[in-house]
């Protein structure tokens, strides 16, 4: 048994030995940079796979004579998920921090294309090597994404992609698939039909399109005796998804379920409460906050779909710690997955 199967960590000079190339060659294909024949990249790479080569973060980070910049931009305002999201990034600061890395986080006016747009032209590769957004799908904003992308800055998605643009990766649930699943699960609650209401936040969030996309397409397919009220917008607000939802009671009294996939959940649960039809409704939310935690133990909501904003965060930073240090291709990194919340399981 050689050194490193007693327990000694494989370095590049075992890479280059193991793959018979030089650390030039190995350096060139672990940071992505041209000038390395394919077949040559392949021997490199069965050979860290071999001897279990992983690569040091840290000392990367070190030889690039200064630390890692991150900027977050995330809405402001009231939506208490995006409040979530700007605290998981408090959280992990200190050990990113412990791995060279430095956060920031910039809260803007909610669903305001240009406040994002200023943002992103403000930032300059000197001050900032990836920026993560929360983005909206005007062309003003993709714009901006694709010009700070030329300028150096790595811009990545979070929780709303813009796939028409120069982004590079986005950290995210599958929003698609978080609708289906809100249909599958309105549509065992309605065995015989009915009328379901659907609240966004904003259609231009490309998370909201997709959520309604996922969810009017598996109703029509599995459950056709469903009929869908909506979208309504209620712009992540509070007071406005209250007024919404108030209205809808007031307009259908035979209204059946509430699907809202977005924000402003304080005012759908203050709606349902006042009416006294909190229980008798079906009601489906996104993201497990203090209000939605509220609405399940008091049977106002019945299931909560979450995406668990420390998990996202920490995959968003392992993202760009990975796109910094040179990578290319895709990015490894574990998908975000979709968490269902009953009162029955809170934690």
């Amino acid at each position: 048994m050689n050194e490193i199967g007693l327990g000694r960590r494989a370095t590049v000079h075992d890479v280059a030995r193991a793959a018979g190339v030089s650390l030039a060659t190995v350096d060139r294909v672990l940071n992505g940079r041209p000038g390395v024949r394919a077949t040559t990249a392949e021997k490199v790479e069965a050979a860290i796979a071999a001897i279990g080569f992983q690569r040091d973060l840290g000392a990367s980070l070190l030889a690039r004579a200064r630390d890692l910049k991150l900027t977050f931009i995330i809405p402001d305002g009231s939506n208490e998920f995006m409040a979530s999201l700007a605290d998981a990034v408090t959280r992990c600061a200190s050990q990113a921090l412990s791995e060279r890395m430095h956060l920031q986080t910039q809260r803007i006016k909610p669903l305001d294309g240009h406040a994002l747009v200023q943002a992103l032209a403000a930032l300059e590769p000197r001050d900032c090597d990836c920026a993560l957004v929360v983005a909206s799908q005007e062309p003003a904003v993709v714009a901006a994404v694709d010009a700070a992308s030329r300028r150096g800055v790595v811009v990545m998605t979070l929780v709303s992609d813009l796939p028409a643009s120069l982004r590079r990766h986005f950290i995210g649930i599958d929003n698609t698939a978080a609708g289906r699943t809100a249909a599958a699960l309105m549509g065992r609650f309605l065995p015989r039909g009915g009328k379901v209401a659907v609240i966004a936040g904003s259609l231009h969030l490309r998370d909201h399109a997709d959520r309604l996309a996922g969810f009017a397409a598996a109703l029509a397919d599995d459950f056709p005796a469903i009929a869908i009220i909506g979208p309504i917008e209620g712009h992540d607000e509070r007071s406005q998804t209250q007024s919404i939802v108030g209205d809808l009671l007031t307009r259908h009294p035979d209204l059946g379920g509430i699907y809202n996939l977005g924000a402003g959940n304080a005012g759908l649960v203050a709606a349902l409460d006042t009416s006294g039809r909190a229980g008798a409704i079906r009601v489906i939310a996104h993201e497990l906050t203090g209000p939605t935690r509220g609405g399940l133990r008091s049977g106002a909501i019945d299931v909560v779909l979450d995406q668990n904003p420390d998990g996202e965060i920490r995959a968003a930073l392992a993202a760009a710690r990975a796109l910094a240090l040179g990578g290319t291709g895709s990015i490894p990194v574990d998908p975000i997955e979709i968490g269902i919340f009953l009162r029955d399981n809170l934690r």
